[in-house]
């Protein structure tokens, strides 16, 4: 069984979760056990459990994003102890790209990177997608170091029968625990959820143009806070829309606002998400000012995509109804 070890700033916990979530067949398969951080037990040295921990991979996975770099404890301690293994043959290093940032230049540039030709997980429509190129990269170096005991060792396959080894340990599946979300984490998850919703828009356009012969799009970055899309129809003007965070009037402060109007102003919107939480995530919720927008919408705290589909629905609902 391969161990690994995570390297991750606190700010990317969201996303070093979903990762796991991906990881969860070959746990099951016994292939992988994982360790990270919030894995320390009450009253032990946190230096001390890590350097242990990183010592004892076999695979050190780098989330790597702007906070990661910015870290000195992931970038001069962890990091740089986990190229030493790598480059003495002792453990394997998988950078993961989670965010854009100025990754190229770090010792880790010169190593192959994942997603493919690193592009940013969060800049995937899907990042299911994301994550499961993850995924079979981390199969192909458990299957490439051999660590099984076996001398001949099976790839590892989807349908891979190896029973998972069972470890005897009780414990409760019930561990999440209320948080207070600060104004920096909201702050950040808007701008997040900005850029996740600006790249499912323009990726989803120029599908929707190669499915459709008679269709034509066009996506506009207006600004860093701002863009439109547009559909045409036999050159026609069919549907469009302006999509924004945050606003000169300051109105919808936390808010990522939709306009029908492409080229409207900050003052007029047809419908706004606001950010909100369960006391353990935070999430995206309608206002609610859409037209065809059911009370049980409103209520729905949605995901990033969930919130991308429904502009996305609101974008399309004209060339749906047939009101071209």
């Amino acid at each position: 069984m391969a161990t690994i070890f995570f390297s991750y700033s606190h700010r990317d916990e969201t996303l070093r979760d979903e990762l796991e979530i991906h990881l969860a067949m070959l746990k099951k398969q016994g292939f992988i056990e994982t360790w990270h951080d919030r894995r320390i037990t009450p009253g032990d040295e946190f230096d001390k459990a890590i350097s242990k921990n990183l010592e004892e991979a076999d695979i050190i996975i780098l989330l790597v994003s702007s906070d990661f770099l910015a870290s000195n404890y992931c970038y001069d301690i962890e990091m740089q102890r986990a190229m030493e293994k790598h480059e003495q043959g002792e453990s394997h290093i998988i950078p993961v790209i989670l965010r854009p940032c100025d990754w190229r230049s770090a010792p880790f540039g010169k190593l192959l990177v994942m997603p493919t030709d690193g592009r940013p997980i969060t800049k995937f429509p899907d990042k299911d997608d994301a994550f499961l190129e993850v995924v079979n990269a981390i199969k192909r170096t458990i299957t490439r170091l051999q660590l099984r005991q076996d001398s001949t060792p099976p790839s590892i396959s989807y349908g891979s029968a190896v029973k998972p080894q069972i470890l005897d340990i009780p414990r409760s599946s019930n561990l999440r625990i209320r948080k207070t979300f600060l104004d920096r984490e909201r702050d950040q998850f808007v701008e997040e959820s900005f850029e996740y919703i600006a790249n499912f828009f323009e990726n989803s356009l120029a599908e929707l143009s190669n499915r459709n012969p008679e269709v034509d799009t066009h996506f506009k970055r207006i600004d860093a806070n701002h863009f439109s899309a547009i559909v045409y129809i036999r050159g026609k003007k069919a549907t469009e829309c302006r999509i924004w965070t945050g606003g000169s009037s300051r109105l919808f402060r936390s808010d990522i606002a939709y306009s029908s109007n492409a080229s409207g102003s900050d003052n007029s919107i047809n419908e706004s998400i606001s950010i909100v939480d369960d006391g353990y995530a935070l999430f995206l919720q309608p206002l609610g000012m859409a037209f065809f927008t059911s009370q049980q919408n409103v209520k729905k705290l949605l995901s990033q995509q969930g919130a991308a589909e429904y502009f996305w629905d609101i974008l399309l609902r004209p060339l749906q109804q047939g009101s071209t």
